[in-house]
């Protein structure tokens, strides 16, 4: 099946380099040059994968982004010429998937939309047998408050919605489903994000914070997961 992306970009050079490559790689793209119409599109298509470009006419990158997570857990790549550490912290606190700063090669882009697609593929995939209602409620992984249902990617607290993205409950569900198992680092990325760590923290300790203050009463002395310094993390008890 062929994937559909959606491009979000202003500058039109940078849109028809990426449409012309990426749609010979075998992707259906549709582009956006203008923030102020990007929700309108997305409302409009279903896609696989939403390319985002930070700075834009109208409607920001970053508003762009909240406003798409709020309503779907489609992976976001973010493509932007502001590579400082805050921009990037930024993005993916906000919810986005992965990361490339301009100029950027696109055998290097057409390999990091390939991995977000498998990635978010693998997640949604159900695979395993329907249980019947008394093994279902059984199948539940609960920690001290915490509620996590697998088979529909729900988490409650104490009765109430948490609103998790689709790394932050792969991150979770690997936790409670393992209480006793200490994670480094790199362990979580090559289990998160499928791939191989080089050594970039960033992208683990803003995941990590942010899933925190979703679901820790004080995520500055957190008691679901806690952080083994020097080592990794793992579950604590809640």
């Amino acid at each position: 099946m062929t994937a559909s992306l959606l491009l979000i970009e202003d500058d039109f050079s940078i849109s028809e380099m990426v449409v012309d490559y990426l749609s010979k790689e075998g992707y259906l793209v549709t582009t956006v040059n203008d923030g102020g119409d990007a929700m309108q599109a997305f409302d409009g298509g279903t896609y696989d994968l939403v390319l985002l470009d930070l700075m834009l006419p109208n409607v920001n990158g970053l508003d762009l982004l909240q406003r798409i997570r709020e309503r779907s857990k489609v992976p976001i790549l973010i493509l932007s010429a502001k590579d400082g550490e805050v921009d990037k912290a930024l993005g993916l606190r906000f919810g986005a998937d992965d990361y490339i700063a301009k100029p950027f090669s696109l055998l290097e882009l057409s390999a990091r939309v390939s991995a977000s697609i498998r990635r978010a593929t693998q997640y949604v995939s159900m695979t395993e047998p329907i249980l019947p209602a008394e093994e279902a409620e059984q199948a539940l992984l609960v920690c001290g408050d915490l509620s996590m249902d697998p088979d529909n990617f729900t988490v409650t607290k104490r009765g109430e919605d948490v609103k998790l993205t689709a790394k932050e409950f792969q991150i979770l569900k690997l936790f409670v489903q393992h209480p006793t198992r200490v994670y480094t680092k790199a362990l979580l990325y090559q289990l998160v994000w499928n791939d191989d760590y080089y050594g970039d923290e960033n992208v683990i300790n803003v995941h990590m914070r942010r899933l925190r203050e979703k679901i820790e009463d004080d995520p500055s002395h957190p008691c679901y997961i806690r952080t083994l310094w020097g080592i990794g993390y793992r579950l604590g008890e809640a």
